[in-house]
């Protein structure tokens, strides 16, 4: 809903995929790339499991996934599918066996890692299970634990080696005929990473499952993320992601959306522009951003907001947003609306100001969507 327009050299032309099912959540071909993170309890603890989701729902996940790694944890699978609000990725290592009790248990799809899952007799004995109970399968290639006939081959971990592995699981798959699948070929070193996801966009049609595994902490792993995920995604490539950090799953969310927004290929909240603060600024930006972030935590609609220390680039910035603080002298500053000069505004009240001027916005837009969509039905 926002009111900037979109220009032509802020496109970004996506690869073209198949499309499969993952619960309700379409990935690959035109939807929408999907947000993915992982649970970092006990599988087991239900309860505390199933909490972490509904935190992860809320900040934006459009898909969880779930360790499995003994049978008490597809066991408790069962209730924490059942109660989810999003799908349910089971996680599969080693047992083959867990595979099949997690379709069994109703996860919406499968993550086995090619380098550890077993024979294509096994192989074949999962695919069965997820066509019995409609489940999607994620191929999950990580330079870490490739197989070990393509490191005698290639030596060490590297590209080729990765996307060959993928590529045999592939021909596994389809050979017994099935098709419900995307694909990862995960690596810590960004530039591995990034080579072996290109050489494999063009060499498979299926869906890609972005991510630049054990990324690091919040704040280093943030940026490894950003290098390599923004530039393959900027490159088209990537149909869902996951931003692996040493830190709370939220924040796994958080990133991905942000790094989704900030390519224009997802909206969702408010995204905040705002100056990294000096002596002009009229009043205190960094304590006011932190402040606005958690204040409109909850805001879903898509709309952006400035907030400007000074009138050197307050009011060009406002031009490009649909809500603007500039802040001027005397303790007040300029609130922008769509562009354009509303109102000032003491310093003292504006958080609590532009809070209100935002929610009633997303109110404003959300209303008028309802209306266009029952006008449409109609």
């Amino acid at each position: 809903m926002t009111h900037n327009p979109i220009r032509p050299w802020r496109n970004i032309e996506r690869r073209v995929s198949r499309q499969i099912r993952v619960g309700r959540v379409l990935v690959g071909g035109d939807a929408p790339i999907s947000v993915q993170t992982m649970t970092n309890t006990l599988t087991t603890d239900v309860a505390a499991t199933l909490e972490q989701i509904q935190r992860c729902a809320i900040a934006g996940a459009d898909i969880v996934r779930v360790s499995t790694p003994d049978e008490d944890s597809t066991r408790a699978l069962r209730e924490i599918c059942a109660e989810s609000p999003v799908p349910i990725v089971a996680d599969i290592h080693f047992h083959y066996k867990r595979a099949i009790e997690a379709a069994q248990a109703g996860a919406a799809c499968l993550r086995i890692n090619p380098g550890n899952i077993g024979d294509a007799k096994r192989v074949a004995e999962v695919v069965r299970a997820a066509k019995d109970h409609g489940c999607s399968i994620r191929i999950g290639v990580n330079a870490g634990s490739l197989e070990k006939h393509l490191l005698d081959k290639y030596g060490e971990p590297c590209p080729d080696a990765m996307v060959e592995s993928g590529l045999d699981h592939i021909k596994l798959l389809q050979d017994n005929d099935f098709h419900e699948y995307k694909i990862s070929v995960k690596a810590s070193d960004v530039f591995m990473a990034a080579a072996a996801y290109q050489q494999l966009a063009g060499a498979t049609d299926a869906p890609i499952h972005l991510g630049i595994t054990e990324a690091g902490g919040l704040t280093s792993g943030t940026v490894k993320s950003s290098v390599g995920l923004g530039m393959l995604l900027w490159g088209g490539i990537g149909d869902t992601i996951r931003v692996s950090l040493s830190a709370d799953p939220v924040e796994e969310v958080k990133v991905g959306f942000e790094i989704l927004k900030s390519l224009g290929l997802r909206h969702r909240g408010v995204t905040i522009i705002s100056c990294p603060s000096c002596a002009r600024q009229g009043f205190d930006v960094i304590k006011t951003v932190s402040a606005l972030e958690d204040r409109l935590a909850h805001i879903t609609t898509s709309m952006s907001l400035s907030i400007i220390g000074c009138v050197v680039n307050g009011p060009g910035e406002a031009l490009m947003t649909d809500i603007g603080f500039t802040g001027g002298g005397a303790g007040k500053g300029m609130i922008y609306m769509a562009g354009k000069q509303s109102h000032t505004q003491n310093n003292d009240g504006m958080i609590e100001h532009i809070v209100e001027l935002v929610e009633a916005k997303a109110a404003e837009w959300e209303k008028a969507e309802a209306e266009a969509e029952k006008a449409a039905a109609e």
